[in-house]
């Protein structure tokens, strides 16, 4: 039996060993499946490149135990990171599933939802805001998808919530057609200073949609994250 190895062929091992090893730690960005196949594989090159280097040691000089059970641990630890990557995949998909079947429960229930848009239904939509404090004035302004003015209308000015219904007419009168609008709150003090307000919009949710941005309610034509709804009638 051999039982000395050139220096080279000894680094040249090492290497390999290491090449493996962050190999096999840069997989686990990948699915889990693609990283514990790679585990193996490098796992099992790993073993026979230590098995060969035991075999071909020199006996006057072995080799130090303490590194190849430092590079077991580690094959140990990234093991265990593929192990919670797929447990926390696991509980993921559990939270999509049980925030869907929430939503459900929204379906034909009236809604407040924050934003800044509103779904137009049958010719009426309505809108609202909260205001930090009385407000000297108050006003809502209706635009279309290109960003023109459609309708602009007075809201109420005390403290708290307010709403206003919005009858689908433009400034001229000619009634618009069903669809998403977007719409502004212009809020000012009793000395001409702007307040900040909190919109939303209402309307009766009639489906439930799951996409890659999360469980979505469909509210006429307006879609907004589940996660918006500040209120349920």
């Amino acid at each position: 039996m051999t039982t000395t190895t050139s220096s080279a062929s000894a680094q040249a091992a090492y290497a390999a060993i290491n090449t493996a090893k962050t190999t096999t730690t840069s997989s686990t960005a990948a699915t889990s499946t693609n990283a514990s196949a790679t585990l193996t594989s490098n796992y099992n090159t790993f073993l026979t490149l230590l098995t060969t280097q035991l075999q071909n040691q020199d006996p006057t000089a072995p080799m130090d135990s303490s590194t190849f059970t430092q590079q077991l641990v580690q094959y140990s630890q990234v093991e265990q990171q593929i192990d919670t990557n797929k447990n926390l995949t696991t509980l993921i998909s559990q939270g999509k599933s049980s925030e869907a079947a929430t939503a459900v429960s929204y379906i034909g229930k009236s809604v407040e939802v924050q934003g800044s848009q509103l779904s137009l239904s049958s010719g009426t939509a309505t809108v609202g805001y909260v205001l930090p404090s009385t407000a000297a004035s108050a006003t809502v302004t209706i635009t279309d998808s290109s960003g023109n003015v459609v309708k602009t209308i007075s809201g109420g000015t005390a403290t708290g919530s307010q709403t206003v219904t919005w009858d689908g007419t433009n400034s001229s009168g000619t009634q618009m057609s069903d669809g998403t609008y977007s719409f502004s709150v212009s809020a000012l003090d009793s000395s001409g200073k702007a307040l900040t307000t909190t919109n939303f919009a209402q309307g009766t949710v009639s489906s439930v949609v799951s996409d890659t941005s999360g469980i979505e309610l469909e509210i006429g034509s307006l879609k907004t994250n589940v996660s918006n709804v500040i209120s349920v009638t």
